[in-house]
């Protein structure tokens, strides 16, 4: 492993809880992106961004200008993303056949998307609809579209399952989403680069850069 100084590593803080993730992402959505959050997780995403970076928020079900999660008397349940939760719309929104929604994913129209995933291999492959149980229920969703279309794919994920197993891996054992489409995975024990030979880790949390390389089983650079 390749130690230099570049990775930045916060002992005291972790592993980082959902929001805490959800706002390193929203951080780094560059200014004026057309965005999408998948389901889950990712969705959280919203509530971070600010108005300064005048990002633009797509949904699957057919919105554009999506806003944050809606509260209280600004509850409408006919204004939902594509998770179902309530949302806001911001000053200019518009709605869209189901169709047309996928022709924007599919036409290479958005900047970012954020999935979760089930793994995620050290080349960017994605696995995020099935893990291939017998009693899995499989959820494909508009996750495939996105993975293909989207100019980057941030993954949104807890590092290690419940057995402690890593879901960034060398290669993934469940069936695919899409092939060499991640760039950059955000999970409570670190932030990772990937697209080339070696997964950097742009920054750890509560872990060194040699605990995570040992529990990972991977070959990590900073």
């Amino acid at each position: 492993m390749n130690r230099t100084p570049t990775t930045v590593e916060y002992p005291d803080r972790a592993p980082l809880g959902k929001h805490e993730i959800a706002a390193l992402i929203a951080a780094d959505i560059p200014a004026g992106a057309y965005l999408n959050l998948g389901i889950g997780q990712p969705t959280t995403v919203a509530d971070h961004l600010t108005p300064e970076q005048n990002v633009v928020l797509h949904t699957e079900n057919g919105m554009l200008g999506m806003g944050r999660a809606a509260i209280d008397d600004e509850i409408d349940p006919d204004l939902i993303n594509a998770g179902k939760i309530p949302v806001v719309e911001t000053p200019g929104a518009s709605y869209f056949h189901h169709a047309d929604s996928f022709a924007m994913m599919r036409g290479g129209h958005l900047d970012v998307c954020v999935l979760g995933a089930f793994q995620v291999s050290t080349s960017g492959d994605l696995a995020n609809w099935h893990t291939g149980g017998p009693d899995a229920i499989p959820a494909v969703g508009g996750a495939m579209d996105l993975a293909i279309g989207a100019k980057q794919v941030f993954v949104m994920m807890s590092l290690f399952t419940r057995d402690g197993v890593s879901k960034l891996v060398r290669e993934c054992t469940y069936p695919l989403t899409g092939r060499r489409c991640v760039s950059r995975i955000y999970s409570d024990y670190a932030i990772f680069e990937l697209g080339t030979e070696q997964v950097r880790v742009r920054s750890t949390y509560g872990i060194s850069l040699e605990a995570l390389a040992d529990r990972t089983g991977l070959d990590l650079t900073s």
